[in-house]
């Protein structure tokens, strides 16, 4: 890999040992990809390793290091969710015991966080790119980014630049504030390698098309024609929603962290058709081939039959316009059943930042009347303690179903479900 004279100070250990290893490790990482140089980052790293686990002793030591020699990112970065908020998302004793053992170090790891460059206490959200939030990258920004429905929506629907960085590189990118260009930090790694036609009656579930995607093109770069009948051609906040679902399940069913949308997304509305691979297979997405996706999905609780005892709305987190939009959405439902409350626990999680603002408006109480909690955890980080992961939990979102033993139903069935309680 190219060097220039600053980088090669680094490695040859001008600026210290720490400084040293870390340029190492961001070389041997870009040999390994054949790339042909570092570039610098445009914007700030976010770090998908939001969590203190005792387990993670190398990293944590690696952190230590830095922050004795007074390392930091060059810019202020976010992070992904932390994991718990017993006031919204309860735990009986032996489950918050189970936490202790799992994010036992997470009020000591997040301090580490705030000395490395950590933008501020609220910066912890899987959706960086929300403007309340404000690592929003540009069109062409240069990025080093790991959590995959962050790259995805930053690559598809900002039209920047990352990659699918490994936890901890992302890190050291943010350290040294250059990243190796390969892949989508470059022309030809953008383009698509298949084309996606969409020939459904109406507009498909962005959970479900996301899915059909992601389990067919797994890692490659689909185009996507014919979402844009549906959704028009201008990224609104609620067409950006759409795809940031349909994204986050294109990354966690397959591994996508770049789609072209026809008419749509940035590149494609640049460069069309133009974005397309020679022979690209063509993958045909019409109702039957969505209705058999779904049935696909397996169903991991003991009794098939249980009533939902937790709902989980917003994985990836959900959006300010989305928040205000489930407010509404469970006021009519309750309204027509004529119930005061929802039967079953139901949380939907968001930025800390999006919540903030929520709270300043009618709609956040109005919310709390139906009985719905917002919170800013993480619903995977819940789901991951072995208890929490025996209940009969709903939730829908692919990307949480894909990581956990949570039960996928579509937004109606679980709105029914969370006010009648039960199947």
């Amino acid at each position: 890999m190219r060097l220039t004279n600053e980088e090669q100070d680094f490695l040859d250990g001008k600026h210290g040992a720490i400084l040293r290893k870390t340029m190492e490790t961001l070389v041997r990482y870009g040999d390994m990809y054949d790339a042909e140089c570092l570039v610098p980052l445009d914007g700030p790293v976010h770090l998908v390793c939001s969590f203190g686990m005792p387990a993670l002793k190398p990293l944590s030591r690696i952190m230590k290091e830095m922050i004795d020699a007074g390392i930091r990112t060059k810019l202020p970065f976010t992070a992904d969710p932390q994991p718990l908020d017993y006031e919204n998302v309860t735990a009986n004793q032996q489950e918050q015991e189970m936490y202790q053992l799992l994010y036992g170090t997470q009020k000591e790891y997040e301090s580490m966080l705030a000395k490395l460059g950590l933008k501020d206490e609220n910066a912890y959200t899987c959706a960086c790119y929300f403007d309340e939030v404000g690592n929003t990258p540009k069109f062409g920004d240069h990025l080093a980014w790991a959590e995959s429905s962050a790259v995805v929506y930053a690559n598809s629907i900002l039209g920047a630049r990352s990659n699918r960085t490994s936890g901890v590189m992302e890190f050291f990118s943010g350290i040294i504030g250059k990243t190796p260009k390969f892949g989508f930090l470059t022309d030809e790694g953008r383009k698509a390698d298949w084309i996606i036609e969409l020939k459904t009656s109406s507009l498909p579930r962005p959970q479900i098309l996301g899915s059909a995607i992601g389990m067919k093109v797994v890692e490659k770069v689909p185009y996507i024609k014919g979402l844009d009948q549906f959704l028009g051609t201008e990224l609104t906040p609620a067409v950006k929603d759409y795809l940031k679902d349909m994204g986050a399940a294109t990354a966690s069913n397959g591994a996508v962290a770049l789609y072209h949308a026809e008419n749509l997304t940035p590149e494609a509305k640049k460069d069309g058709a133009g974005l397309i691979r020679e022979n690209a297979p063509v993958y045909i997405i019409d109702d039957a081939e969505l209705e058999r996706v779904v049935k696909s999905y397996p169903i991991l609780w003991a009794d098939l039959n249980a009533k939902p005892e937790r709902a989980f709305v917003g994985c990836p987190h959900a959006s300010f316009h989305q928040l205000t939009e489930w407010t509404e959405i469970f006021e009519k439902a309750l309204r027509e059943t004529g119930s005061d409350k929802v039967a079953v626990d139901t949380i939907i999680t968001s930025a800390p930042d999006v919540i903030a603002k929520f709270k300043e408006t009618e709609h956040y109480d109005r919310l709390l009347k139906t009985g719905v909690k917002v919170s800013h955890i993480c619903p995977l980080m819940y789901m991951s303690n072995p208890l929490c992961a025996k209940k009969s939990i709903i939730t829908n979102s692919n990307k949480l179903r894909t990581y956990s033993t949570a039960r996928y139903v579509d937004d109606e069935t679980l709105v029914n479900l969370v006010v009648k309680e039960g199947f």
